[in-house]
């Protein structure tokens, strides 16, 4: 049996990977698991998706409709990995926002280290309560964060708020593979190979068993996109990335 996906659950419980725990306690367990990864968290992308992580991204911020006026909000952003591209793409000052302090502070270091701190700003907050007032933001975007979030609805009620008429959502995360025989081999890949890896390099077995059962309770690319019309999202479409893998979703606030 398939387990139900994140917002399936009933209201006082959510999904912790493939377990269910306390609503009231995910945000809590994930990000106890985000601050054991946090210094390992780049080159471990790198291991995982063996690089493609990069094009991912790169494809992504592509897709972003902003110029160097557009207030732009990269949520759960910690390392700076999308802001960094966003705001040579654009120009613009971005702003990271994401729940954990241990990431923020990773992504603050390594982009100072780099020179590319300037025109980032780095701020604490939960993606179901933004720390910004109504329809003040151009764009919002979320890379591999939004299956972390508690109440996943929540988090796309409050970008729509947060965004101005005309706003552009974006979301990049792993979903659901469209070819079956790929989808058994990216099962036996992500369950065998992820932890172990996990294991060696970061010395956390756990936390990646966590990631891989995270993305199978994340909803599949036609459920996300009806919860973001759901959300008020107009115009809402998404396309796959390597055989859906990966999909980024997008939607504007008409």
């Amino acid at each position: 049996m398939q387990p139900k996906t994140q917002d399936s659950t009933e209201n006082s419980s959510a999904s912790f990977g493939f377990r269910t725990v306390e609503r009231d306690s995910k945000e809590g367990l994930v990000r106890g698991v985000f601050s054991s990864v946090a210094g390992n968290y780049d080159i471990m992308n790198d291991l995982m998706s063996g690089g493609l992580h990069r094009l991912w991204k790169n494809d992504f911020v592509r897709r972003v409709h902003a110029n160097t006026a557009s207030n732009i909000l990269d949520l759960a952003g910690g390392t700076g990995d999308i802001a960094v591209r966003l705001k040579a793409r654009t120009g613009a000052p971005v702003t990271i926002c994401d729940i954990n302090h241990d990431m923020l502070k990773a992504g603050w270091a390594r982009q100072f280290d780099s020179g590319e701190a300037e025109g980032l700003r780095w701020v604490c907050g939960n993606a179901e309560h933004l720390p910004v007032a109504d329809q003040s933001l151009d764009v919002i975007t979320i890379a591999f964060g939004l299956r972390n979030v508690t109440n996943i609805q929540q988090a796309l009620n409050d970008a729509y708020r947060a965004l101005k008429p005309g706003g552009h959502f974006l979301c990049l995360e792993f979903s659901k593979v469209s070819i079956p025989l790929l989808a058994k081999l990216y099962d036996s890949y992500s369950f065998h190979v992820i932890p172990k890896i996990g294991e060696w390099v970061a010395k956390d077995k756990d936390s990646y068993q966590y990631l891989v059962e995270s993305i199978r309770m994340f909803p599949p690319q036609k459920e996300l996109a009806a919860m973001m019309q759901k959300a008020g999202f107009g115009r809402v479409r998404y396309d796959n990335l390597t055989f859906g893998t990966v999909a980024i979703h997008q939607g504007w606030r008409i």
